[in-house]
């Protein structure tokens, strides 16, 4: 069974692939959403709204979020939900 981790608005990301869980708002973070993005490894998964936080994951892909990172952390710690 794979858990899977709600990072808002219907989106789930596999817990096994993350590797850490980021804000925004420091220089180094901008610079890596944005060469993400540029080569094509960022996931957009705000809905529209603004970008939160940063999922690193082990596939050195990103997946951008509209919640907290504590938010997706304390679920991470909830055990997220379980889907096969």
């Amino acid at each position: 069974m794979r858990r899977m981790i709600n990072i808002g608005y219907g989106n789930l990301v596999s817990f096994e692939k993350i590797v850490s869980v980021v804000g925004v708002e420091s220089a180094p973070i901008k610079r890596l959403i944005q060469s993400s993005k540029d080569e094509g490894r960022a996931i957009d998964a705000t809905q529209g709204r603004k970008t939160q936080s940063v999922i690193i994951t082990n596939s050195d892909y990103i997946v951008l979020s509209a919640l907290l990172p504590e938010t997706i952390a304390g679920r991470c710690e909830d055990g997220g939900e379980s889907h096969e």
